[in-house]
Formats: C-alpha cells, structure tokens, sequence
C-alpha cells in the first residue's frame, strides 16, 4: 500500500498582494512550496507527491524539486478554476498510477509547517477510518453574524473544531466522492471535508497542531518567519 501527498498549489494569492503565488514566495532562501514538499519528502512512510499547480508555474515547480532534492515528486498537474477542481484534476491524475486502497493525503501547500506526527496521525486514522481531516479543537469564542456587523448567534467552543489539512483517504473513496459531488452540482465546496458533509458522509478527525499554519496574508508570512526561528532555537538545544 502506497502513502501519496497531493499538495495544492494553484491558488494565485490575491490575500497576499505580492507579485507571484503565495506558494513560490521566497522565505530564508527557500520558497513556500518547497518547505512544504520537504516536509513530506522527509517523512518515511510517503512514498509518492503529486502537485496541483498554478497554469505557468509547472516548470518553476520542477526546477525548485530538482535544485532542494525533492526526489519523491512524481507528477505536476495543472490545476483548475476551483479548489474543488484542482483537487479532483489531481486525484483523477493518481487514479491511472496508483491502486484503489493506496492512501492520499491531500494538504495545502501553503502549509509548509505540517509536522511528521500530524502526517503520521493522518495515515493511521485514513487506514481505520478510510477518512482522517487533521483538527484542533477551537479556543475562541465564535459568533455567528448575516451582516458583519450584530451577532445573531454563538456556538459552545467545546463541541467545534478547526480542521487543517492533510485530509487524508482511501484513493478510491475520495475520487468516488468527487465523482459524487460533480453529479450532485457541488462544484466549489470549501474543502474536502465540507464536501464529505454535503454528501452525507462521516468525517473522522486526526492530530492537528498551531503551528500548522496557512500562509494566506503577510502577517501569516511574519508568523511563519518567527516560529522557523524557534525552530532553529530548538535545534541548537
């Protein structure tokens, strides 16, 4: 049984008001997707990366996984005009390379702080459960408003969760389910597990963890920078 990540980077990163992808964004010598891609180049149970790319990027792609040794990427597809989309361009990619009970962990990738406990979690849970979406439990106080402006609602923290990614599945079960919204008119869910929840499925949860972050702003970028710094702290321990 073969572990594969499909990373997503085809979103053009309007939030973060630069010249290029949020995800090819250079940070201490090295862009966004490739920490990413280290991450689970590292890990020793992922055997195969397929990337969802940004249309013109493909080849920046392939020559940063050439130059940082990113030998377990094995496929660049281009991605679509949704989330949803590049999502399913990429799993339709791995259906003609890889079995029907291999796992996909699907993770964005502008997260480039994914840890080796949070993939491994999301592994062992998809295996039990044939389904794993990486959460934590929420924190703040959420309220729910129709204008932005007056509360309408509250929801007890202790019963909601942030889900992350990876979202990690059976490579069947997941294309089936593409497969499923597309005939239904589902067509840009938020994520893979809003998508689960449209179609009446259950969805199972895995570690998550803070530092997991997504880069969608420039403060995220500030974020990023600092904890790489605490990392390298806990390093020289």
């Amino acid at each position: 049984m073969a572990n594969i990540a499909l990373l997503t980077a085809a979103g053009s990163g309007t939030r973060m008001h630069q010249n290029i992808p949020k995800q090819f964004i250079t940070i201490n010598d090295r862009p966004v997707i490739v920490y990413t891609m280290e991450a689970f180049q590292k890990h020793p149970e992922i055997n195969a990366i397929i990337v969802v790319c940004l249309k013109g990027w493909e080849k920046v792609l392939q020559a940063y996984a050439d130059q940082f040794n990113i030998t377990k990427l094995k496929h660049i597809v281009t991605g679509g005009k949704t989330g949803q989309e590049s999502i399913r361009n990429g799993l339709f990619e791995l259906e003609k390379h890889y079995l029907p009970d291999d796992i996909v962990l699907i993770h964005d990738g502008n997260r480039p702080l994914v840890s080796a406990e949070i993939i491994s979690d999301c592994i062992v849970t998809a295996k039990q459960h044939s389904c794993a979406i990486s959460a934590i439990p929420c924190a703040e106080a959420v309220m729910k408003t129709n204008d932005g402006v007056v509360s309408v609602d509250c929801y007890p923290r202790e019963t909601l969760r942030r889900t992350h990614t990876p979202h990690g599945f059976f490579l069947k079960k997941i294309c089936d389910l593409h497969r499923r919204a597309e005939a239904a008119g589902i067509t840009n869910s938020v994520a893979s597990c809003t998508m689960m929840f449209e179609l009446g499925e259950q969805v199972y949860f895995s570690a998550g963890s803070e530092k997991n972050i997504k880069l969608t702003t420039v403060e995220d970028i500030e974020i990023f920078k600092a904890l790489l710094v605490a990392k390298k702290t806990e390093w020289l321990k």
